[in-house]
């Protein structure tokens, strides 16, 4: 759970924090705080929705109270 928040956090907080300064380097032709604060952020939230729901299959499976 940790771990996920940890990453919630950056993703949501740090990176748009630091914006200015990711604005210098240049990344497939966008300025990586544009790219990171649109796209890239996006794209972690989503991986970060499937690795904590299978996380949580996992533990529900060594429980014993998965669902099938």
């Amino acid at each position: 759970m940790w771990v996920t928040l940890a990453i919630w956090f950056f993703f949501s907080f740090v990176v748009h924090f630091f914006v200015s300064a990711l604005n210098e380097i240049n990344f497939i032709g966008f300025p990586l705080g544009f790219y990171m604060a649109a796209q890239g952020s996006l794209i972690a939230f989503v991986v970060l929705i499937f690795w904590y729901s299978a996380k949580q299959n996992q533990i529900d499976e060594e429980c014993g109270v998965a669902e099938d």
